[in-house]
């Protein structure tokens, strides 16, 4: 599976109508091998991408689970230590950009700079 495809079920709060459509579109680039098509494609391409949205809707509405919902904020933590295993130490940095954390393999304590 691609990797920047993420898990959306079953979260609390649930996935918003944006994520979906981000995995989506990571779908449809996934098969096509295209990250921006052709202008010939592209009508395609866009229209792939708003039918494999309308089915991960239906299915993430449709699914039935006993489990409690996740946590997304105890997911991403445990993907940040994942990482962390997996590739050292790591920065983080917010969408504003202006403030990143460095964080090492002990642990996943943010570092000051």
């Amino acid at each position: 599976m691609c990797r920047n495809i993420k898990t959306l079920f079953n979260f609390d709060p649930p996935a918003t109508e944006q994520e979906i459509r981000d995995a989506s579109l990571q779908f449809v680039r996934k098969l096509s091998g295209f990250t921006k098509p052709s202008q010939a494609n592209e009508a395609v391409f866009n229209q792939a991408i708003e039918e494999v949205c309308k089915a991960a809707q239906v299915l993430l509405q449709s699914l039935i689970t006993n489990a409690e919902p996740r946590d997304r904020d105890e997911v991403a933590a445990k993907a940040r230590a994942k990482a962390i295993e997996r590739f050292g130490k790591i920065t983080i940095t917010t969408n504003n950009d202006k403030i990143s954390d460095q964080y090492n393999l002990a642990g996943a304590v943010p570092q000051t700079a």
